[in-house]
């Protein structure tokens, strides 16, 4: 059901992500992770093309913080910040955050070891159905995400919506 990954330049580190839909409960999730009681990062997984996106951001953000760059305050509102296209902290948090009224909910999780306790707990919070991770791109809406990321047509044609998104997330700080 979850989906997780060692990262590569990271090997003590895993980013393990859950799928829930039919939440019930998304505004009191989203105010226990404000207040730090959730050690994750909730995102609108209608903004998400495939789980490799949020890995990328994952990664950056695990970077971040070992570098002391890290441009939010948490390592989990760096990993909301780093799928966005644009340098705009509350533009992210608006477009990839969880809001109050959402039925669907991917939540991340940047841990240490496989920590099925940690799941366990996650699970328990959220008022939902936890679907399969990888199930993420059905929830995608592909219009709202090229008009974000400003995909032309063409550029699909030469490449996936997942390559032209993830190639605007690792340039926006040299662009």
């Amino acid at each position: 059901m979850h989906l997780t990954h060692e990262l590569e330049l990271f090997p003590d580190r895993r980013v393990t992500q859950m799928l829930f839909k039919e939440v019930k409960n998304a505004a009191e999730l989203r105010q226990c992770a404000v207040e730090g009681k959730i050690q994750g990062a909730l995102i609108n997984p209608t903004m998400v093309v495939n789980p490799f996106q949020v890995l990328v951001a994952a990664n950056k953000a695990v970077h971040l913080q070992k570098s002391g760059k890290m441009k939010t305050r948490s390592l989990y509102s760096e990993i909301i910040f780093n799928l966005s296209p644009t340098n705009n902290i509350s533009e992210a948090f608006k477009r990839f955050g969880s809001s109050d009224g959402d039925d669907s909910v991917l939540v991340v999780l940047v841990h240490d070891k496989d920590d099925p306790q940690l799941l366990a707990d996650i699970a328990a919070r959220v008022s939902g159905r936890q679907v399969p991770a990888e199930d993420v791109s059905s929830l995608t809406d592909h219009a709202k995400i090229k008009k974000l990321y400003k995909i032309p047509p063409q550029e699909e044609k030469c490449g996936t919506l997942l390559d032209a998104v993830v190639c605007r997330m690792a340039t926006k700080d040299v662009m």
